[in-house]
């Protein structure tokens, strides 16, 4: 990899994503090897899960390595102590540290201080993991990438931006519907369109999901209210209305169009009730993709070639 740490999706060239997500085939179809059979890991979360936290452990444990958990309680990220001096102790510790948090920025000084390298599993900024989980996950159902058109409906978050980079890197075209003043941030969209210029993928912004999803190969949602914005609940309901990912939206898409969402997801909110389990929805497949992408991504980074300690 070409950084230490992979905060964004950013952090991977185009090269070193496509060899993650064939190493992720590779090992969903076959035995996983015990690459990181004395390794130790920190899974640092500030935030509740399921699937990251779940499937990062299954991938260490299949792996052949140990990982342990650190709640919110026991770290106190920047209020009970310093990010800086969490990062250095826990270097003395382990291998690595798989942080989910609320700040990217503290992400980030957790990073630069960490001898050791820090995965992203979730920040206010980026999700690096699921969008390379949803990469896999479709390259999967369609045998291809390059060329295929991802419609994303909702709101401009963390999934958004990583979903963004990863497909402009893949060559996927990315057509991204919002409300005015929930679009994705202007600094992404900047790294996006260098990333599109070498890959030819086509990126459109537009607060018309109709346009976005007409004869799409992908249809994408996720929450309108992440968690952190509780407060912000009502407001965005009403700004989102008329986002909400049916039935009938999806009959612009082609007729072999696949749903997505990274879950949890409101039903009746963003996605209408019963299309997580409609003959479109491929959202417990993409779920399940999170392990093997992962396990893939924890083989290239403290594989036994790999190990920076």
């Amino acid at each position: 990899m070409k950084t230490k740490d992979l905060l964004s999706v950013a952090d991977l060239s185009a090269a070193e994503t496509e060899k993650v997500i064939d190493r992720a085939l590779k090992m969903k179809r076959g035995q996983t090897p015990q690459l990181l059979s004395g390794t130790i890991l920190a899974l640092m979360f500030e935030k509740p899960s399921l699937r990251t936290r779940v499937s990062f452990e299954v991938a260490v444990h299949q792996l052949g390595g140990y990982c342990f958990y650190l709640s919110p309680d026991e770290v106190g990220l920047g209020k009970r102590e310093p990010v800086s001096d969490v990062a250095q102790v826990l270097s003395r510790y382990v291998h690595g540290i798989i942080a989910r948090t609320f700040s990217h920025q503290n992400l980030q000084e957790l990073a630069r201080y960490s001898a050791v390298p820090v995965i992203n599993a979730l920040s206010d900024e980026e999700h690096p993991c699921q969008a390379l989980a949803d990469i896999l996950t479709v390259h999967e159902q369609k045998g291809e990438l390059k060329g295929l058109t991802l419609a994303y409906i909702g709101d401009g978050n963390n999934v958004a931006h990583s979903l963004l980079l990863a497909a402009a890197q893949t060559g996927i075209n990315f057509r991204v519907a919002s409300p005015s003043g929930y679009a994705v941030k202007d600094e992404i969209l900047r790294k996006a369109k260098e990333f599109a210029a070498n890959s030819g993928s086509q990126i459109l912004l537009t607060d018309e999901p109709e346009q976005a999803v007409k004869d799409a190969d992908v249809v994408y949602t996720d929450v309108w209210t992440s968690m952190g914005q509780e407060t912000e609940a009502e407001k965005r309901r009403q700004a989102f209305a008329r986002y909400q990912v049916d039935a009938r939206l999806l009959s612009l898409a082609k007729k072999d169009v696949i749903f997505m969402h990274p879950l949890p997801a409101h039903h009746g909110e963003e996605v209408a009730v019963g299309l997580l389990d409609s003959q479109c929805s491929v959202v417990f497949d993409q779920a399940e993709n999170r392990l093997h992408l992962q396990k893939a991504l924890l083989a290239e980074m403290f594989g036994r070639a790999g190990r920076t300690r």
